[in-house]
């Protein structure tokens, strides 16, 4: 298990607790005022439970092959509990919808939903499960260990999806809608009453406001991000009053800060084989104490040939400290003096160096990899919606959305700003692997929305809606599900914000805060508002590229086109697949 520098050593943390709770608890509200009954809200709890038992269950029946770390096992379940409800909500919201419009009995219309929604949910989880396995390529074990457990569970949420969710469909036939649910439909509520419709409305007519406003929102939201600061926080990052707090406390009262996370510095003599002269050793311990920002130097081990030597260094400052950064630095760069001097090389490692460590190389990565989602982005959203305008503007809006997230999460934990909400009262630094996760995980779930949202918009714009028609009708049939979602995402990353674990509590914040800005900023007002400026020509592809590409059909509209043809059904042309018509009814 992991162990932050200057905590007591401890096994599995606590990553169930009140805020949790709390969270599922607002997820499945959420879920009932979607769907409108009990018993179809409680089956994608019932299918994101049961792939998360899978997902985390095969993690630790496996964890004898490799280190599994208390982070694995919480964003496991962080995105097993989210994508699983989302996945299971598209496509339940989309069974239902074919019940009450389109007359179909449970057993009909769940086989289409899941050859239409099913389809959508299955490229959705695809790009997250890519976005995640591209973490290996930064080489770090504990990232590495993270991303396939990650994966994997959210691989099983579709598979669930897919497979679970129908055979329950199929046990609750005609239940899944509930008289009310039936008696409203049969109302045909106005349209022009529906909130989804007015906004988009609001947003269509004041869309270069709307770009504006946006953007200038998103820059300021991202301006902490000059000072960020990557580190693993020390256990002065818990609460006040929790063992690690008071035992780290009690550490830097009584022998100061340095103490919480000593120096190993490792010594060897330049000719390998020659032992160390004691001379040499004590005006090493000497130099090394003399330093600015050393506390203290002593020797701490010699080994039994007497070429190597284990001295323990105590910085002044404490492990999450700028100084202490610079003071291994020092050391390390006078290693080739020392060589020159007295015949012997430096090598510092222990806790706090190797967090050291892993910060710089994930600063290293971390343009490399954003490069690679950002590039990823433009392919895939290419083939999904063939376009040119709608994957560049999708990915310049995902860019946005992680810098503000990047920024508002500096600004809570490094600067201190609104951290007593979040029950903290220390600042510290951003976790180093929080940027390569953040990006990997908010890029799939950003996919997600981008793909139902601007699909819908595209199929209205197919099947015969053109400039900002196309925009209001397509955003009013599919906002109301995207919102669910995202709401239940939140809520569910929300709740590991009060975690005690500092660790838990920044990855929580980071997802719930990304996910509310790239669902409620980017997806729901930039997009329509840019879609808006740019009317038909959002479509536009060149002729040969066209024909290069192939047609995926992500919203199973071939599907549906077949089974009319075979059966005689009333045209879905006016209603896409996977969209929810503005008419239906809340339950």
């Amino acid at each position: 298990m992991a162990v932050l520098p200057g905590a007591t050593l401890q096994e599995i943390p606590e990553i169930i607790g009140v805020g949790e709770i709390v969270g599922l608890a607002v997820a499945a509200l959420v879920l009932v005022v979607t769907l409108g009954s009990v018993v179809a809200a409680g089956l994608p709890l019932l299918t994101a439970l049961a792939g998360v038992g899978a997902g985390i269950g095969g993690a630790f029946a496996l964890a004898h092959l490799f280190e599994l770390n208390s982070l694995s096992v919480v964003l496991a379940l962080m995105l097993g509990l989210a994508v699983g409800i989302d996945y299971a909500l598209f496509i339940v919201n989309r069974q239902r919808w074919l019940i009450l419009t389109r007359g179909l009995d449970a057993g009909e219309a769940t086989g289409r939903a899941v050859g239409t929604a099913g389809s959508a949910v299955f490229f959705a989880g695809t790009t997250v499960v890519i976005a995640l396995t591209a973490l290996l390529v930064v080489g770090i074990s504990l990232l590495t260990v993270m991303a396939l457990i990650a994966a994997a569970t959210v691989a099983i949420a579709v598979l669930v999806a897919l497979t679970l969710l129908p055979a329950l469909l199929g046990l609750v036939k005609e239940r899944i809608c509930s008289p009310r649910a039936r008696a409203r439909q049969a109302g045909h509520r106005d349209r022009s009453r529906n909130p989804a419709r007015r906004w988009v409305g609001l947003v269509v007519r004041y869309r270069w406001a709307a770009v504006v406003l946006v953007t200038a929102v998103a820059a300021l939201l991202a301006l902490p991000l000059s000072s960020m600061r990557l580190g693993m926080p020390s256990a002065e990052s818990y609460g006040s009053g929790t063992p690690q707090r008071e035992g780290y406390d009690l550490v830097a009262e009584g022998f100061g800060e340095g103490f919480n996370g000593p120096l190993v510095v490792a010594a060897r003599t330049a000719e390998p084989g020659t032992p160390i002269e004691p001379p040499a050793l004590q005006e090493l311990v000497a130099d090394l104490s003399a330093l600015d920002g050393v506390q203290s130097a002593m020797p701490a081990g010699l080994s039994q040939d007497g070429t190597i030597a284990v001295l323990q260094v105590v910085p002044t400052t404490g492990p999450t400290d700028e100084a202490t950064e610079d003071l291994v630095a020092e050391i390390r760069d006078r290693s080739a003096q020392y060589g020159d001097d007295l015949g012997i090389t430096l090598g510092v490692t222990g806790l706090t160096a190797i967090g050291i460590d892993m910060s710089q190389r994930l600063s290293e990565v971390l343009p490399i990899y954003l490069a690679v989602v950002l590039g990823l982005s433009l392919i895939v959203l290419l083939l999904v919606f063939r376009s040119i305008l709608v994957p560049v503007k999708a990915t310049l809006g995902f860019l946005l959305s992680i810098l503000a997230t990047f920024g508002a999460t500096t600004a809570v934990f490094q600067w201190g700003w609104l951290n007593q909400v979040f029950g903290l009262d220390s600042t510290t630094v951003v976790m180093s692997v929080i940027p390569i996760i953040a990006t990997g995980v908010l890029y799939g779930l950003a996919m997600d929305y981008q793909i139902f949202l601007v699909s819908s918009i595209r199929e209205s714009h197919v099947h015969g809606h053109h400039g900002t028609d196309s925009v209001t009708d397509g955003f009013t049939q599919a906002s109301r599900v995207v919102v669910a979602a995202a709401i239940i995402m939140t809520a569910v990353f929300g709740g590991f914000i009060f975690n005690a674990d500092p660790m838990v509590k920044q990855v929580g914040f980071a997802l719930a805060v990304g996910i509310l800005i790239d669902a409620f900023l980017i997806r729901l007002t930039l997009v329509p508002a840019v879609m808006a400026m740019f009317g038909d020509r959002a479509w536009w592809l060149p002729a040969w590229l066209d024909r290069l590409l192939p047609d995926l059909d992500v919203e199973g509209d071939k599907l549906v086109q077949r089974l009319n043809g075979e059966h005689g059904d009333v045209p879905e042309a006016a209603e896409p697949p996977g969209r929810e018509p503005a008419s239906a009814p809340a339950g």
